[in-house]
């Protein structure tokens, strides 16, 4: 398949995989309406009815799941979240697992209705929490990637290193160049191909007016709002109370050199989950979809799909 314009760096993800580039399927954007004034932008892989749905973490894009998406093979979707990626802005700068629940439940009633799962890391995770709980017939199993309500909290008590590339959210808000973003993106990813690493930081980038560069995400918050770790850490008690409410097939996925996911968190986890299952991914960190993508790939094929 000719694969041009934006998805032509689909060859590079299949290289990385040490896959033949001739099984990239049909893969295309689009937008889809998720409220009056909030539109959703929507990749989808393979031109069957989607089987998975993909929710990324904060700071992220619906490209993060490239990998994933292309080692599994199977019809998925894999939406940008309101303000990332190509979506729009919200004038309220509101993106909590709540609201943003809310903005992909008629993306995916629309694009995705049968799903057998959806699978969230991080941000996406706990919006996947609040997803389930609020429309359960849309969430028929639920994959969450190195997060439970806790790890805000978890993030607050971390370094800038042991962060990793979600220190970048609060780091410079625009750049001469892509290479300078791309330099702070790969110091902060030692566990990923410098080369893979560029390939993300093009999807996540956009050029200003001015010629400067800067992240296709919005970092702005409403006049007196709490920051996206202080809302995460203020909202962890609906969060858990969520969480206990669910009635679906879990499983959580650990970064094995993640801080994400404490130990006592586990706990609490499986208080509210007995029937959670729980891998931990050797050599990932928080990002486990990046680091360890076919390992990732194998736990939602088995856990998904038997």
């Amino acid at each position: 398949m000719r694969l041009d314009g934006e998805f032509g760096t689909l060859t590079g993800v299949a290289a990385e995989l040490g896959l033949d580039p001739a099984v990239i399927p049909q893969v295309s954007r689009r937008l889809a309406m998720a409220g009056p004034d909030q539109a959703c932008s929507v990749v989808r892989w393979g031109s069957a009815e989607p089987e998975l749905v993909f929710l990324h973490g904060g700071g992220q894009n619906a490209r993060t799941w490239d990998l994933v998406a292309l080692d599994l093979g199977r019809p998925a979707i894999a939406i940008d979240l309101p303000g990332h990626g190509h979506s729009t802005w919200r004038t309220d700068h509101d993106y909590g697992p709540v609201t943003n629940a809310a903005a992909v439940a008629p993306v995916i009633e629309a694009h995705a209705p049968r799903a057998a799962a959806v699978v969230g890391m991080s941000l996406g995770g706990l919006t996947t929490i609040a997803l389930a709980a609020d429309r359960p017939g849309l969430v028929r199993r639920a994959v969450l990637v190195d997060v439970t309500p806790g790890s805000g909290e978890a993030a607050r008590q971390m370094s800038r290193e042991q962060r990793g590339a979600t220190a970048l959210l609060d780091g410079p808000r625009t750049f001469a160049s892509l290479d300078e973003m791309a330099g702070l993106a790969i110091a902060a990813s030692p566990r990923r191909p410098a080369a893979a690493v560029r390939r993300g930081v093009r999807h996540n980038a956009r050029q200003l007016a001015d010629g400067r560069w800067a992240w296709r995400y919005d970092r702005e918050r409403a006049p007196g709002g709490a920051g996206a770790v202080e809302a995460l850490i203020a909202s962890a008690a609906d969060q858990w109370a969520a969480l206990g409410k669910l009635d679906v097939p879990l499983m959580l996925v650990r970064g094995a050199d993640s801080g994400f996911v404490t130990d006592p968190d586990l706990a609490e986890a499986r208080r509210r989950q007995p029937g959670i299952r729980v891998e931990t991914v050797p050599g990932a960190g928080h990002a486990v979809q990046s680091d360890q993508p076919r390992a990732l790939s194998r736990l939602i094929r088995d856990f998904v799909f038997g």
